[in-house]
């Protein structure tokens, strides 16, 4: 039997130095406390690693319009990598997102929203959780690439690059002509030709040949290559570059 002057089995634990002491009880406050600065943590690291993929690697855009069918429709998100052209070239046939080189957009009227949704819907897209509304991005086909010369049309209607034929009946919208409007043009150096595949509903190169760099744009202009389509699910799909085009003469990529 212990005695009350510290004698027995459980004094001498408590004496031992081997023996850890007894946990101090957490209070409810402290354990709230900790659980909300872990969350604050765990958030900002989040976005510090969506703000440097989106500013180096992968940035989402939203499709607004028609003009890339049958390859994306309206509404559909893609991933664009920023590592092309950059670290890997750009080919003909890759699918771009490019700003605006001047006058090819319409002005646009921003989405209304209160004072709390603009903010948080700014700061997601500025992040790269949410993608580009595309106000001020186009996405359009590479078809001519610095020093091309491209021409529409030969005797059988297509656009021909350097002479030579481009087979595009592989993203060409179902019915569309390659294209109903004549040119014949040289890509200047630093630039692209670009066409949306929907040709008949694509204010594209061909149409603002009257804007700043003729109808052109420049490399700087592309935020990168779309890669593929991440919504809707059921239009999930590899945007793969066209082989057609590989026995075009002349240069083969961009950078």
């Amino acid at each position: 039997m212990s005695s009350a002057d510290g004698d027995g089995p459980a004094a001498a634990a408590a004496e031992d130095p081997a023996t850890p002491p007894p946990p101090r009880p957490r209070s409810a406050a402290g354990g709230v406390v900790g659980l909300l600065r872990e969350t604050v943590l765990v958030v900002a690291v989040a976005l510090v690693v969506s703000l440097v993929v989106k500013t180096f690697l992968l940035q989402a855009f939203f499709i607004p319009s028609e003009s890339m069918e049958q390859t994306l429709d309206i509404g559909d998100r893609v991933i664009v990598s920023k590592l092309t052209p950059g670290p890997f070239e750009l080919h003909r046939g890759d699918v771009v997102v490019f700003s605006d080189p001047g006058g090819w957009l319409p002005p646009t009227v921003p989405t209304q929203r209160g004072a709390v949704g603009t903010v948080v819907a700014d700061t997601l897209t500025f992040v790269g959780l949410l993608p580009e509304d595309s106000d001020d991005h186009l996405i359009k086909r590479v078809i001519g690439l610095p020093g091309d010369r491209v021409v529409c049309c030969d005797a059988q209607g297509r656009i021909t690059i350097n002479d030579t034929p481009i087979q595009e009946g592989a993203y060409l919208a179902a019915g569309a002509a390659p294209s109903e409007e004549a040119f014949d043009v040289t890509v200047p150096a630093g630039q692209l030709w670009v066409m949306g595949d929907n040709r008949a509903r694509s204010a594209d190169s061909r149409y603002n040949r009257d804007k700043p760099y003729g109808g052109f744009v420049p490399l700087d202009h592309v935020v990168g290559r779309a890669y593929a389509v991440v919504w809707p699910v059921s239009h999930w799909e590899w945007l793969g570059t066209p082989s057609a085009d590989d026995a075009v003469p002349g240069a083969s990529g961009a950078e």
